[in-house]
């Protein structure tokens, strides 16, 4: 079952600690860590743990999630680091970032049907300047029977094919990467899951 913004801020709420870990997610870190810091665009950006550390780097960021819960424990995060982001509490199916504005935008496992990501995916790609980057990670549609974890509604798991031609359609960009990708998880019993990721990468053409 798809969730709404209120589900995700009974989630958030349900406990007072964060619901995700404080580090940046590992693609994210390991992708973005040598690009020359600007401005960066996190959409659905939870508790804001890839923006609060793409700040400690240096970057301007607008941290943008539809889920109050999550922005307020973002701010807190990033009180805790000493950074500075711009938060905003926002539909990202409404949101409409500057076009061209952005070195670097991530979205980092949004997991919404089809509709959803056909207005989405377009609008973060807008927002890239030229020669910047966009990246895209979440949770690939192998992972629903081959890996761990992850929703379980098909319709909101992807891969790297419907990125790109999303990219592709807007005619600007060079791909990077485009890869299917296997992270290890530890869970609670102690053993160690795969779960399946999807990775985009991909940079505007100058």
């Amino acid at each position: 079952m798809i969730v709404d913004s209120d589900a995700w801020n009974e989630r958030y709420l349900a406990r007072d600690d964060l619901v995700w870990a404080e580090a940046p997610n590992r693609f994210v870190e390991s992708e973005c860590a040598s690009i020359t810091p600007g401005r960066a665009l996190d959409l659905a950006c939870g508790e804001g743990r890839n923006a609060v550390w793409l700040a400690g780097l240096g970057w301007r960021v607008t941290a943008v999630d539809w889920a109050d819960a999550a922005i307020d424990k973002g701010r807190a995060l990033a009180l805790r680091r000493g950074v500075n982001v711009e938060w905003v509490v926002a539909d990202l199916l409404t949101y409409e970032p500057e076009r061209s504005s952005y070195d670097l935008v991530v979205l980092s496992y949004l997991q919404v049907p089809p509709g959803d990501r056909s207005i989405i995916w377009p609008a973060a790609a807008s927002a890239v300047a030229p020669g910047g980057t966009i990246m895209v990670v979440g949770h690939h549609s192998r992972n629903l029977h081959e890996g761990w974890g992850g929703p379980r509604e098909p319709a909101v798991l992807y891969t790297p094919a419907d990125v790109v031609a999303t990219l592709d359609a807007d005619g600007g960009f060079d791909i990077v990467r485009a890869d299917e990708v296997q992270r290890p998880v530890e869970i609670e019993d102690g053993t160690r899951a795969t779960a399946i990721d999807c990775l985009v990468k991909a940079v505007r053409r100058r």
